[in-house]
């Protein structure tokens, strides 16, 4: 069953590795979750590529902390502009080498015509992705720079605030209203995104975030890697009210194999069996609907049910979703045609756009965000 992916961390791999990264990642350097050899054996022929900046951990053993029976992981203070463009013009450049170093193999695409294509074609389907948006300046002029060099999806933020919002911390338990949503500048960021129909992630942000792309986007509403609150109540997840908006919007949500996201407890602990992950897509289904949820693993981010292990393991997720009663055209939805679809519905605007939802109408009323 061929697999499109919603998130990886790959690329922060590969930069901080010994290996050259375009060597390592086409010919396999076998280290983490993912490389294009293994890729082909799990079946997974594209995906979200994020190019994300990262914080110093400030001595907290964050590993450690999550696996108390309650947690609140402190946030990293905001990165500064000139070190943040930096490091997010390396990342993108990583892609853009592999691409060019693959013989064809790899395509950095930029509409789902390309996605389909690659699948046809035995060739790799990568999304350049930024998780977090401290690489872009206030005016946007780098967001003009990254669209030009293949950006198609951005999330505003990754869980520590920026010059766009606020995003959600790794708390547990908690709900996701942890606090403000968009910045002036984040609304301004939205915009832009929809002008060039840049599709908005909103997996990190909190709820009055979500709630401020519901009322300024007219594109469906994306949450690339997150799952459902209501069978693990962690701060990541995303409520029922948050999953009928994303209904109402004709959006997706790509479920995280990222084990303190799934597991009631919060815990990130390996020992999770598969069938956890498919309550969650079975409740993300009946909230969301049949043709708006598919994977968003978080490979090379997250510790990952021990299950799967690295992305050579895929098709056991696949059998366990069959087992469990998912037939082969529910299959094919979830494993890769529900992200082209939402992917051509953002970047082509086939429907005309919907009204806000009214509860972000409602949300943006009562707070300067």
């Amino acid at each position: 069953m061929p697999i499109f992916d919603g998130h990886n961390d790959v690329l922060l791999r590969l930069m901080r590795g010994k290996m050259e990264p375009a060597r390592a990642f086409l010919e396999g350097d076998n280290i983490g979750h993912l490389d294009w050899p293994r890729m082909k054996q799990g079946g997974l022929f594209g995906g979200f590529f994020a190019v994300y900046v990262p914080s110093e951990s400030g001595g907290v053993d964050i590993d450690a902390l999550m696996t108390h029976s309650q947690y609140d992981v402190p946030l990293p203070p905001q990165l500064e502009l000139a070190q943040s463009q930096q490091i997010t013009t390396r990342m993108a450049a990583l892609l853009i080498r592999i691409e060019r170093a693959s013989n064809g193999e790899v395509k950095i695409v930029r509409s789902a015509e390309e996605i389909r294509h690659c699948l046809d074609a035995g060739k790799l389907a990568a999304i350049l992705h930024i998780e977090g948006a401290e690489g872009i300046d206030p005016d946007l002029y780098t967001l003009d720079v990254l669209y030009e060099a293949g950006l198609r999806s951005i999330g505003p933020v990754w869980s520590r605030p920026n010059i766009f919002g606020h995003g959600v911390p790794f708390r547990y338990p908690s709900t996701p209203d942890t606090g403000p949503g968009l910045t002036d500048r984040g609304r301004e960021l939205v915009k832009a995104c929809n002008r060039l129909k840049i599709m908005i992630d909103l997996s990190h942000l909190n709820e009055k975030g979500f709630w401020d792309v519901a009322a300024l986007s007219d594109a469906p509403l994306v949450a690339t890697h997150s799952n459902a609150y209501a069978i693990s109540p962690h701060s990541r997840n995303l409520t029922d009210k948050q999953l009928a908006a994303i209904h109402e919007r004709r959006g997706m949500v790509g479920v995280n194999f990222a084990t303190s996201f799934i597991r009631p407890d919060g815990q990130r602990n390996d020992d999770t069996p598969l069938e956890e992950m498919i309550r969650h897509m079975d409740h993300l289904i009946e909230h969301v609907g049949i043709d708006g949820v598919g994977f968003g693993s978080d490979f090379d981010g997250a510790t990952i049910p021990a299950e799967i292990g690295d992305v050579r393991g895929l098709p056991r997720l696949v059998d366990a979703m069959r087992r469990h009663g998912y037939d082969d055209a529910t299959l094919r939805k979830l494993c890769y045609e529900n992200w082209i679809g939402v992917l051509e519905r953002t970047w082509g605007r086939l429907f005309p756009p919907l009204p806000p939802h009214p509860e972000a109408t409602l949300q943006t009323a009562s707070s300067s965000g």
